[in-house]
């Protein structure tokens, strides 16, 4: 039981606004900077500009997740 408490404290979450289901949320790191949607699942990008935003991601950023993904 420790074990599984020690790995869900190393999750990456955050609270942010998800702008795909537009509702306020918990997001969980996929990869650096990468995060999912935990209400609809849509992926998005953190970005910091003074505040952090999080934006539906590119194709590029797609592509970027596949090949940094544990999951692929």
């Amino acid at each position: 039981m420790t074990v599984k408490i020690n790995i869900l404290n190393k999750i990456d979450t955050v609270h942010g606004f998800c702008e795909e289901c537009e509702e306020e949320t918990i997001l969980v790191a996929i990869v650096t900077d990468y995060y999912r949607c935990t209400n609809c699942g849509h992926d998005t990008k953190q970005h910091v500009n003074g505040s952090i935003r999080y934006m539906k991601l590119s194709e590029s950023d797609r592509k970027f997740v596949k090949e940094h993904s544990k999951n692929g």
